[in-house]
């Protein structure tokens, strides 16, 4: 599978894996990480052909073992539906996606006509994430001066 963590040395410690959006966790016997990939053998899945079928499928982890973040970090599924307001209370519509640049990630915003704003994500923009209130709160950029 293509890893898409951050924290790729973290996988050592994950025992349990969801495929796709199955409710129940299969055990992962073992793992194997090399250059962005892993390979993993898992509960249930006895052959090539078992594993064929899977191919596409989101692997997902329990929140509960995901890696502990710095405060003020989030990890994109925190932010993925959040609310996204101006500090004067107008609203911009949701992070519908964030792209991840190298220099920041960016946070695409869309609103209910499907209408983009691209919001960087640097404190200076965004000095309001709470994802437990549901809402991201931004301070839109002057150009103009």
């Amino acid at each position: 599978m293509q890893i898409w963590t951050h924290f790729p040395e973290h996988l050592a410690e994950i025992d349990a894996v969801y495929l796709g959006d199955e409710e129940r966790p299969r055990r992962l016997r073992r793992i194997g990480t090399s250059r962005g990939h892993a390979t993993l053998s898992l509960q249930g899945i006895t052959d090539r052909e078992s594993a064929e079928e899977l191919r596409g499928t989101v692997v997902r982890i329990d929140r509960t073992q995901a890696a502990p973040l710095e405060e003020g970090e989030f990890y994109h599924f925190q932010l993925i539906g959040l609310n996204v307001e101006t500090e004067a209370g107008e609203a911009l519509g949701t992070v519908a996606e964030i792209i991840e640049t190298g220099a920041n990630d960016v946070y695409v915003v869309r609103d209910a006509e499907g209408n983009e704003t691209l919001i960087p994500a640097l404190k200076d923009v965004v000095p309001v994430i709470d994802p437990e209130a549901g809402k991201m709160i931004v301070r839109p950029l002057n150009y103009w001066g």
